[in-house]
């Protein structure tokens, strides 16, 4: 852990902080700047997220905020039904006629999650722009990993960004798989960590 940098679970007042965090970490992001090129609707779209997750208990904060991850845990649901239509209805109201291309890319990620083994899903990893290059995101996801490797489970993600991938390798993840964008311009990789001992 970084000296005075405390990791905890977030809980229902930590939303709008979070969601902060990782909107502003996701400004660059190639997929999902193509998903939003306004990036101030990608924030709505992960504050959806980030509070459908909360209740699972495993959206973690490092500091104050300087770094934040989003997981589900293994027998959860990422959204429920309900939350699903709702998302639509969000989609389009913030995409308006682009709203199928990104309906069309969720069922991508949808179809691409394995279902089985049970999994711990890292959903959202990002650092505020302002602490960047302490490795700090890297050093929360090694924290998630290790509470992850307690309960002898394996983790999933995806990787929206290609320059990413390496430093997911070094902690053990594994690409299995991938898929693109509607339009085929950007590429999402499918990486999986085997469960181990804690």
């Amino acid at each position: 852990m970084v000296a005075g940098e405390a990791i905890r679970v977030a809980g229902g007042a930590d939303l709008e902080p979070v969601t902060e965090t990782l909107w502003l970490a996701f400004g660059e992001d190639p997929l999902w700047s193509w998903a939003f090129p306004d990036h101030s609707r990608l924030r709505p779209f992960w504050r959806f997220l980030i509070a459908a997750a909360l209740v699972h208990r495993w959206v973690w904060v490092l500091g104050d905020y300087a770094a934040a991850s989003v997981w589900i845990p293994p027998g959860c649901e990422e959204l429920s039904p309900q939350q699903e239509v709702e998302l639509e209805g969000l989609l389009e109201e913030l995409a308006g006629a682009r709203a199928p291309e990104l309906l069309e890319l969720m069922r991508r990620f949808d179809a691409s999650h394995p279902r089985r083994p049970p999994h711990f899903y890292l959903s959202i990893l990002g650092t505020h722009p302002d602490r960047r290059g302490h490795g700090l995101g890297m050093t929360l996801l090694a924290d998630n990993l290790a509470r992850v490797d307690s309960q002898r489970a394996a983790a999933y993600l995806e990787s929206s960004n290609p320059a990413n991938e390496p430093r997911y390798e070094e902690r053990s993840f594994e690409r299995v798989g991938a898929f693109s964008t509607p339009d085929g311009a950007h590429t999402v990789g499918t990486m999986w960590r085997a469960p181990r001992s804690g």
